[in-house]
């Protein structure tokens, strides 16, 4: 092979490397994560159930228990749940088996969170 024409087929799979969306990360499973509010921190435990970029799960912690639904899109999610009217958004980035991010507790405040994959996978 002529040294153009591997330079080209090299080219060519950088473009494609760059091209090609990232793949979702599976976080189906237990995580423990670590929680801290404006008003103070917790270690709530939550379990996804991941369907393509579809998450449904459960919360429990602090606040009590909750069914959690959101999306994952490459390695960007996001999930919500609701407990006695007051709603919580959390958004953050996976990495293998952590996760971090910013969460938002309707009448409780704002904070930062991480997490750890608990059934490792």
């Amino acid at each position: 092979m002529t040294k153009i024409i591997r330079l080209g087929l090299a080219g060519a799979l950088m473009m494609l490397v760059c091209v090609t969306p990232a793949q979702a990360q599976d976080v189906s499973g237990t995580w423990q994560f670590t929680v801290e509010l404006d008003v103070g921190g917790g270690r709530p435990t939550f379990v996804f159930v991941q369907d393509a970029e579809s998450l449904s799960g459960t919360y429990e912690g602090t606040f009590g228990s909750a069914d959690l639904t959101g999306t994952i899109k490459g390695t960007q999610l996001e999930f919500q749940f609701e407990l006695d009217g007051a709603s919580a958004t959390y958004t953050g980035t996976v990495a293998g088996n952590t996760m971090s991010g910013t969460c938002e507790y309707d009448g409780v405040g704002s904070g930062v969170w991480e997490a750890e994959r608990a059934d490792e996978q």
